[in-house]
């Protein structure tokens, strides 16, 4: 999260929002890199599992889909993270990437495994 510059900006049971610079995130085009955004996605969606399932739990994902819709060259894009199931060993998460003029830039779909903690 650190390394993305990522910054949480709400935590609640029904919606995660995150967002991060472009600044730092990008290609060699300057534009905003998609594996960065795909991992603003991914962190969002895993965060919110983990809220979910408690610390007795690990939470992985398992599949990942991101459709790239606009470029972004500057500025912030913010991550809103909506479950759309979050069961005893998955959960599927969807997330809104937009930019700072709340323009689509990227949708995704996070399927994660939930797994109880087990000692070593």
């Amino acid at each position: 999260m650190e390394k993305l510059g990522l910054e949480v900006l709400h935590v609640a049971a029904d919606r995660i929002v995150a967002r991060m610079p472009v600044a730092g995130n990008t290609q060699p085009f300057g534009l905003l890199h998609g594996g960065a955004t795909a991992s603003l996605c991914e962190t969002v969606a895993s965060f919110g599992t983990a809220l979910a399932v408690g610390p007795g739990h690990l939470v992985m994902g398992i599949e990942l889909n991101v459709n790239h819709i606009r470029a972004v060259r500057e500025g912030h894009v913010t991550a809103t993270g909506v479950p759309l199931h979050i069961g005893r060993t998955t959960a599927v998460w969807n997330m809104d990437v937009r930019d700072d003029e709340d323009r689509l830039v990227a949708v995704s779909r996070l399927t994660l495994a939930i797994r109880p903690v087990r000692d070593a």
